[in-house]
This record gives structure tokens, sequence and C-alpha cells, in this order.
């Protein structure tokens, strides 16, 4: 594998990527060198969000070619590659080679998983993730509630996603400002009067907390205000 067309196309800024070109080629010269598994998976990581995979899954292939050992970390963000550029099948296969290699997955995994799914639509595999995960008992995260409440909210499907909003609560897992607006933008769109009302709740808590709506939120509060004729709420 050519380290330095891998390096050169993952990385920002020309003299960043000339620095880490004659870094990784000097290094393996050196006598102290050895293959380093967190270095790999840095990169790996970075070409997922690059929306590179194919580079992911080329450094990954060359973590295990210098001996390296594979773990669920590296293999998470294998999965994470593939399903954040929108490959849900090949994201799949990925996955069922972890679990051939008897690798478990961890939180951080059924994250991704549940991510990937709530974005590409495919609200089915989410939920059967969700079984999975309260079969096997486990826990849910912040991040988990986020993004599980973000999705439903996106499909419409303000039950499911206030559902479980009231589990997360009753768990003592307190919203942050990524969940509420979640919860903002789930009823922008619903575009009704009752969903103006919950909005404006959720909106009440985020003050308490000192949050403020991101961009896209408030983008999506304004235009559901326009076409509800209720434009001067949105000051």
């Amino acid at each position: 594998m050519c380290r330095k067309g891998l390096i050169f196309s993952l990385w920002g800024p020309l003299k960043i990527k000339i620095m880490l070109i004659l870094v990784f080629e000097l290094l393996p010269d050196l006598l102290w060198y050895r293959p380093n598994a967190a270095v790999y998976v840095k990169a790996n990581r970075h070409a997922g969000k690059c929306k590179q995979p194919e580079k992911a899954r080329e450094l990954f292939e060359a973590m295990i070619e210098e001996g390296c050992d594979v773990n669920t970390k590296s293999y998470t963000t294998l999965v994470s590659a593939y399903g954040n550029s929108g490959q849900i099948e090949t994201m799949e296969k990925c996955y069922e080679r972890f679990q051939s290699a008897g690798i478990q997955a961890n939180i951080a995994t059924f994250n991704i998983l549940l991510d990937c799914y709530g974005k590409a639509g495919k609200y089915e595999n989410m939920s059967a993730v969700m079984e999975y995960m309260q079969k096997y008992h486990y826990s849910w995260t912040i991040m988990t509630y986020n993004v599980v409440i973000d999705a439903f909210g996106r499909a419409g499907d303000l039950k499911q996603m206030e559902y479980l909003f009231r589990l997360m609560r009753s768990e003592r897992i307190k919203p942050s400002c990524v969940t509420l607006c979640s919860l903002v933008r789930a009823y922008s769109l619903a575009g009704r009067m009752g969903g103006f009302i919950e909005m404006k709740g959720a909106l009440e808590i985020m003050e308490q907390k000192g949050c403020r709506p991101d961009k896209v939120t408030y983008t999506t509060m304004i235009k559901a205000f326009s076409i509800n004729k209720m434009i001067g709420r949105t000051k």
C-alpha cells in the first residue's frame, strides 16, 4: 500500500499534508518504530469523516498487514466510514465481518448503526438495533437517545419521539442542547398548532439550560412560522 498516496488524500492544508507524508515515510526506517493501531484508527476515523470509506478500508487492511491488534474500536471506525457515506449494505457487511471475527460490539458501535440507519430512513433496521440493545442489556447513553430522538423526529413520528424523551428523563439522563434542538425541529416540521405549543415548551427548557437553537433548528423554526403566518414569534 502506498502511504504517500493515502496520507496526501486524507489530510488538510498543503503544509500539513507535506509534513505528514514526510513523517509517515520516515517512521518505518527508524529503529524504534512499531506499527501503532491507535494512529491507524485516528486516520481511519478521519477518512470516514471525509466520506472516503475505501481509504478507510485500505488503512484498516494495512493495519492488519502490519500486525496491529484489531479490536472493537478499529472495526467500529470502519463501520462508521461506510455508514456515514450512505453505503448501508457495505456497512452491514463490515458489521457481519466484525461479528465473525468474534469481536464484541459496544455502545459506540450501536450508536453509529442507529445514526446511519436513521439518516438513511431505515427505521425498521433502527428499531431492530434498539430491540437488540434492550434484549442484551446495553445501557443507553445521552448520545443513543439523541440519535433516536432526532431520527424519529425527522420522520415525523412525534409519538415515538416523545416516548423516547420521557424514557430518557425517567432514567435521569438530562437532555442536552442537541436533544432539545431535535425536539424543536421536529415540532417545527410538524406544522400544527399543538406542535407550536410543544415547541415553545422545548424552547423554554433550552433557555433555562442556557442553550440556543443551532442554525438548522432556527431556520426550520422560521420556515414553520412563515408557513403558518406567525413570523413575528421568531423574534
